[in-house]
Protein backbone atom coordinates (compact mmCIF):
# COMPACT_ATOMS: atom_id res chain seq x y z
CA UNK A 1 0.00 0.00 0.00
CA UNK A 2 1.58 3.75 -0.96
CA UNK A 3 1.89 6.66 1.61
CA UNK A 4 -0.85 8.20 -0.27
CA UNK A 5 -3.42 5.15 0.23
CA UNK A 6 -2.19 4.81 3.92
CA UNK A 7 -3.31 8.45 4.49
CA UNK A 8 -6.55 7.79 2.86
CA UNK A 9 -7.37 4.67 4.30
CA UNK A 10 -7.23 6.00 8.29
CA UNK A 11 -9.85 8.26 10.06
CA UNK A 12 -8.01 10.84 11.35
CA UNK A 13 -6.50 10.07 14.72
CA UNK A 14 -6.67 6.43 14.60
CA UNK A 15 -3.75 5.84 13.53
CA UNK A 16 -0.83 4.11 15.97
CA UNK A 17 0.94 7.13 18.18
CA UNK A 18 -1.96 8.87 17.55
CA UNK A 19 -3.82 8.49 20.97
CA UNK A 20 -0.12 9.69 22.20
CA UNK A 21 0.34 12.40 20.31
CA UNK A 22 -3.15 13.63 21.59
CA UNK A 23 -3.02 12.92 24.90
CA UNK A 24 0.30 14.46 25.06
CA UNK A 25 -0.72 17.94 23.40
CA UNK A 26 -4.23 17.85 25.52
CA UNK A 27 -1.95 17.41 28.58
CA UNK A 28 0.66 19.58 28.24
CA UNK A 29 -2.33 22.53 27.32
CA UNK A 30 -4.23 21.74 30.07
CA UNK A 31 -0.85 21.99 32.68
CA UNK A 32 0.33 25.44 31.01
CA UNK A 33 -3.56 26.78 31.26
CA UNK A 34 -4.22 25.50 35.07
CA UNK A 35 -0.71 26.33 36.04
CA UNK A 36 -1.16 30.27 34.83
CA UNK A 37 -4.62 30.00 36.69
CA UNK A 38 -2.94 28.53 39.72
CA UNK A 39 0.03 31.41 40.20
CA UNK A 40 0.53 31.80 44.03
CA UNK A 41 -0.63 28.94 44.38
CA UNK A 42 2.17 26.74 46.91
CA UNK A 43 3.27 23.92 44.43
CA UNK A 44 1.13 25.22 41.59
CA UNK A 45 -0.42 22.21 39.64
CA UNK A 46 0.71 19.74 41.59
CA UNK A 47 0.14 21.80 45.34
CA UNK A 48 -3.67 22.60 44.11
CA UNK A 49 -4.10 18.55 43.30
CA UNK A 50 -2.51 17.63 46.80
CA UNK A 51 -4.94 19.79 48.82
CA UNK A 52 -8.14 18.64 46.89
CA UNK A 53 -7.15 14.89 47.59
CA UNK A 54 -6.82 16.49 50.91
CA UNK A 55 -10.09 17.83 51.56
CA UNK A 56 -12.02 15.50 49.05
CA UNK A 57 -10.52 12.06 50.09
CA UNK A 58 -10.29 10.65 53.42
CA UNK A 59 -6.44 9.26 53.06
CA UNK A 60 -4.91 8.32 55.88
CA UNK A 61 -1.45 8.98 55.74
CA UNK A 62 1.32 10.86 53.41
CA UNK A 63 2.24 7.25 52.41
CA UNK A 64 -1.71 6.77 50.63
CA UNK A 65 -1.92 10.56 49.60
CA UNK A 66 1.34 10.21 47.41
CA UNK A 67 0.43 6.85 45.95
CA UNK A 68 -3.05 8.16 44.87
CA UNK A 69 -1.87 11.09 43.40
CA UNK A 70 1.19 9.33 41.73
CA UNK A 71 3.92 11.62 43.25
CA UNK A 72 7.35 10.50 44.35
CA UNK A 73 7.69 10.24 48.21
CA UNK A 74 10.21 13.36 48.62
CA UNK A 75 8.39 15.84 45.60
CA UNK A 76 5.24 15.23 48.23
CA UNK A 77 7.12 16.14 51.07
CA UNK A 78 8.09 19.39 49.74
CA UNK A 79 4.62 20.42 48.47
CA UNK A 80 3.10 19.45 51.45
CA UNK A 81 5.93 21.79 53.33
CA UNK A 82 5.04 24.83 50.97
CA UNK A 83 1.47 24.58 51.64
CA UNK A 84 1.85 23.98 55.57
CA UNK A 85 4.18 27.44 55.38
CA UNK A 86 1.52 28.59 53.66
CA UNK A 87 -0.91 27.83 56.35
CA UNK A 88 -2.91 26.08 54.14
CA UNK A 89 -2.62 22.33 55.08
CA UNK A 90 -1.09 20.93 58.32
CA UNK A 91 0.63 17.36 59.62
CA UNK A 92 -1.26 15.49 62.77
CA UNK A 93 -1.18 12.49 64.22
CA UNK A 94 -3.04 9.81 62.69
CA UNK A 95 -5.60 8.78 65.33
CA UNK A 96 -5.41 5.10 63.90
CA UNK A 97 -1.72 5.36 64.04
CA UNK A 98 -0.01 7.59 65.92
CA UNK A 99 2.78 7.05 64.08
CA UNK A 100 1.71 7.91 61.00
CA UNK A 101 0.88 11.66 59.95
CA UNK A 102 -2.25 13.05 58.00
CA UNK A 103 -2.25 15.91 56.42
CA UNK A 104 -5.58 18.16 57.14
CA UNK A 105 -6.49 21.61 55.54
CA UNK A 106 -6.58 24.76 57.56
CA UNK A 107 -9.63 27.23 57.06
CA UNK A 108 -7.22 29.23 54.89
CA UNK A 109 -6.50 25.84 52.65
CA UNK A 110 -10.27 25.46 52.26
CA UNK A 111 -10.38 29.35 51.00
CA UNK A 112 -7.24 28.78 48.56
CA UNK A 113 -9.04 25.04 47.60
CA UNK A 114 -12.56 26.95 46.59
CA UNK A 115 -10.55 29.90 44.51
CA UNK A 116 -8.27 27.58 42.71
CA UNK A 117 -11.20 25.33 41.94
CA UNK A 118 -13.38 27.91 40.30
CA UNK A 119 -9.90 28.90 38.19
CA UNK A 120 -9.60 25.60 37.18
CA UNK A 121 -12.97 25.00 36.68
CA UNK A 122 -12.96 28.12 34.16
CA UNK A 123 -9.55 26.82 32.34
CA UNK A 124 -11.13 23.23 31.99
CA UNK A 125 -14.20 24.88 30.35
CA UNK A 126 -12.27 26.72 28.14
CA UNK A 127 -9.89 23.70 27.19
CA UNK A 128 -13.60 21.23 25.98
CA UNK A 129 -15.00 24.46 24.35
CA UNK A 130 -14.60 22.97 21.21
CA UNK A 131 -16.91 19.91 22.83
CA UNK A 132 -20.63 19.85 22.68
CA UNK A 133 -21.56 20.34 26.38
CA UNK A 134 -22.83 16.52 26.07
CA UNK A 135 -19.49 15.46 24.46
CA UNK A 136 -17.41 17.26 27.32
CA UNK A 137 -19.45 15.35 29.80
CA UNK A 138 -18.51 12.06 28.12
CA UNK A 139 -15.46 12.94 27.65
CA UNK A 140 -14.77 13.90 31.18
CA UNK A 141 -16.69 10.39 32.06
CA UNK A 142 -14.46 8.02 29.77
CA UNK A 143 -11.01 9.89 30.26
CA UNK A 144 -11.73 9.58 34.30
CA UNK A 145 -12.69 5.31 33.87
CA UNK A 146 -9.78 4.70 31.95
CA UNK A 147 -7.52 6.91 34.65
CA UNK A 148 -9.13 4.97 37.17
CA UNK A 149 -8.23 1.57 35.38
CA UNK A 150 -5.15 2.23 34.70
CA UNK A 151 -4.39 3.51 38.12
CA UNK A 152 -5.20 0.89 40.31
CA UNK A 153 -1.89 -1.75 41.05
CA UNK A 154 -2.02 -4.49 39.45
CA UNK A 155 -4.66 -3.64 36.70
CA UNK A 156 -3.85 -2.68 33.26
CA UNK A 157 -6.71 -0.39 31.26
CA UNK A 158 -7.18 -3.19 28.61
CA UNK A 159 -8.37 -5.89 32.12
CA UNK A 160 -12.13 -6.54 31.67
CA UNK A 161 -14.57 -5.03 34.28
CA UNK A 162 -14.35 -8.29 35.72
CA UNK A 163 -10.49 -8.98 36.25
CA UNK A 164 -9.69 -9.14 39.62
Amino acid sequence: MTTNALQESRTPGTAPGDLGWALGTLAGCYQSRTEAALAGTPGGLRGFQVLSAVVRLDLPNQQALGAHLGIDRTVLTYLIDALAEAGEVMRVPDPADRRARKVVATSAGLERLESSERSVAAEEEALLSTLDPAEAREFRSLLHRLASRAHQPGRSVSDGPDAP
